[in-house]
């Protein structure tokens, strides 16, 4: 008995030294993938008028920032500062999952890297963990497609379609239930059919935006997110949200976002609007019955008193003009009398350009100097040219582009108000009479706002627009030198598809600017206008036209012809303009644009790069080019410092300027 007993204590001791032993252990959590890594940057070519009340502002701005994100629980801040006009608006957005120490080290990492973008007046970083954004104006509701962006892993997945078919319903499920949350905001999991892996995703909007605003940006978004799996990683960007996938954890499972109460207030929504939508059809079938009727004498009676050519003709006139209308029902509508009045009677001293459509500049009763285009739209070609001019000018607004003011109809013209370019067409300033007045700096800023032009209408309108008609004529420069692309009469509109369009070249076309797969076969794609562009940006860096035949040693060739075979001897340097100065760029960085130039111009379509692609090749870092945003102070010696509780964050700023980055490794 006493030897159970003593068996009993000592099973009793060593159950409890082995819970000991097993409490002592460390307890093991889930790994989370924490390498915080930048996706993209962009910083604005243009610089605040006062330097030192420019850094001010920013200072004050990122400082208020940073403090506000501080408080626990506090991801989305934002902050201005306004002195002297130098305004600066800031925003800061961290994801949700982080605890404040990995808010506040992401946005540091940001404000050190945003050196890059010098003393430019607007930046936007993003990171996996955070993003900043800085503009010396008021971008709070923005939530356009500016970027248009998937980043995409490099590793495919074990269970590609398990991934794909999980992802996509999961992504769909986020981009319906963020919205509805109060912090637009939202984290959740979703295993692998058959496997042990789980697919990891978030999606976040800004939260100065409408709820609406949010569904359309995180639409586009997992759009994009589609075209990367099935990749184990994706990420989409925009100015207005933020969405990502992973099969490797980056957030606690205990983080996720219970979506499920979301998700089924919006099927419940659909289910009502459904049945509304059934009684409204009933309705309408029995009222339309009715009417029908009714219609169907009324057609008789019109038959027998009216002519049907004239009635068709009333029709097609009240049409026309309905459609107009709806086209331009955000532009302001200008009298005749005012138009008249600004181009004193349309004289030929206030013709700035002619044409199938003339250009007269003119002065508004406001006191704005304008360009009015004179459109003939009477004959066939007239109408096609200004529907097309109108459909796409009223409806696509981008910096690189040329912005319609207003419009007017008299008679059988059309009139459109347009922004004034004061140095007028780039044509001028390559082989004009203006010839050599351009140095490197401006025809760089020319070519990098043209293809960022170009990439918006490829790539970011929600339809694919080809330009059809780019050449430096159609390229106009404001005060600034800065270009905008015009003349959308020639425009085609490519469906998602098609890769390419079977299309007449017009005469007006065939003019040394477009590819030779367009001009001998019809076939149209975006790739025309690369060519298209290409061409133009050895005319920028050669001050040569491009149907001037050159002469090469023993043979006449075209500009391309030229360009390439100087490049096959190493020679292409000999491509760029003698009227500039060879201390305004580096060597490497002219023969960098050639390559571009010959990428663009390739014989064959799909080996030309696609304009997002030219854009970040001349957004690379390397580019002395990019530097030019020196002030006639010593930038150097200038620094922003955000003031912190505990420390002081600053980066110098060095002089330099990029547009457009990419991912640093």
């Amino acid at each position: 008995m006493r030897l159970n007993t003593n068996l009993r204590s000592w099973w009793w001791v060593a159950s409890v030294l082995v819970i000991l032993v097993l409490m002592d252990r460390p307890v093991t959590s889930q790994k989370i993938d924490r390498n915080n890594t930048m996706i993209r940057w962009y910083c604005s070519s243009y610089r605040g008028m006062n330097s030192q009340v420019f850094l001010k502002n920013l200072n004050t701005t990122l400082s208020s920032l940073r403090k506000q994100l501080s408080r626990v629980n506090n991801y989305h801040a934002v902050s201005k500062a306004v002195i002297n006009g130098e305004s600066v608006f800031g925003l800061a957005l961290c994801r949700e999952y982080l605890p404040t120490s990995a808010c506040l080290s992401c946005f540091d990492t940001a404000v050190s890297y945003m050196k890059v973008c010098g003393l430019g007046n607007g930046a936007h970083i993003f990171y996996d963990d955070c993003e900043i954004r800085y503009e010396n104006r008021n971008f709070y509701n923005d939530a356009i497609v500016k970027t248009s962006i998937a980043i995409c892993g490099n590793t495919t997945s074990s269970y590609p379609k398990e991934l794909k078919k999980v992802a996509l319903g999961l992504l769909s499920d986020l981009r319906i239930a963020t919205p509805k949350t109060s912090n637009f905001f939202a984290a959740s999991t979703r295993q692998i059919t058959g496997s042990n892996a789980t697919v990891y995703a978030i999606a976040q909007c800004i939260r100065n935006i409408s709820e609406s605003m949010c569904v359309e940006c995180l639409k586009i978004r997992s759009r994009f997110l589609d075209d990367c799996l099935p990749s184990t990683l994706g990420r989409a960007i925009d100015d207005g949200c933020f969405m990502r996938y992973s099969e490797t954890p980056f957030f606690q499972i205990n983080q996720t976002t219970d979506i499920t109460p979301l998700l089924r207030n919006a099927i419940a929504n659909e289910k009502i609007m459904m049945g509304l939508t059934g009684y409204s059809r009933n309705l309408r079938f029995l009222v339309g019955g009715v009417v029908g009727g009714v219609c169907m004498l009324l057609c008789i009676l019109g038959f027998l008193f009216w002519h049907h050519r004239s009635r068709k003709s009333k029709n097609s006139r009240k049409d026309k003009s309905t459609g107009e209308t709806d086209m331009l029902q955000r532009t302001t509508i200008y009298t005749y009398k005012d138009l008249k009045m600004a181009t004193n009677n349309f004289s030929d001293h206030n013709k700035i350009g002619g044409g199938f459509d003339r250009l007269y500049k003119g002065v508004l009763k406001d006191a704005n100097t304008v360009a009015i285009k004179k459109i003939d739209i009477t004959s066939k070609s007239g109408k096609g040219y200004m529907d097309n001019e109108m459909q796409i000018i009223s409806n696509v607004h981008h910096r690189y582009l040329i912005r319609l003011l207003g419009y007017c109809r008299k008679g059988r013209h059309l009139y459109f108000v347009l922004e004034y370019m004061e140095n007028g067409s780039l044509d001028k300033f390559l082989y004009g009479d203006k010839r050599g007045t351009l140095n490197w700096r401006q025809r760089f800023d020319i070519i990098y706002g043209t293809a960022r032009g170009l990439a918006y209408l490829h790539e970011q309108y929600h339809v694919k627009i080809i330009h059809r008609n780019i050449k430096a004529s159609n390229i106009l420069l404001d005060d600034v030198f800065q270009p905008k692309i015009t003349d959308f009469g020639q425009v085609k509109l490519l469906p998602q598809d098609k890769t390419h369009l079977s299309t007449k070249v017009t005469g007006t076309l065939s003019n040394g600017y477009n590819a030779l797969e367009y001009e001998n076969n019809g076939q149209l794609s975006e790739k025309d206008d690369i060519y298209s562009f290409g061409v133009v940006m050895l005319e920028i860096i050669s001050g040569k036209w491009c149907n001037d035949m050159l002469e090469n040693e023993s043979a006449t060739m075209s500009l391309v012809d030229l360009a390439r075979s100087l490049y096959d001897n190493e020679m292409h340097l000999n491509i760029i303009d003698v009227t500039l100065d060879q201390n305004e760029y580096a060597i490497e960085d002219a023969k960098k644009i050639v390559e571009i130039a010959l990428m663009c111009t390739h014989s064959t379509a799909s080996l030309r790069p696609t304009m997002s692609d030219v854009v970040i090749l001349l957004s690379e870092r390397s580019f002395s080019i990019r530097r030019p945003m020196m002030s006639t102070i010593d930038d150097c010696h200038m620094n922003i410092q955000v003031n912190t509780s505990t420390s002081t964050s600053k980066y110098e700023t060095n002089g330099t300027s990029s547009t457009y980055g990419s991912p640093v490794d």
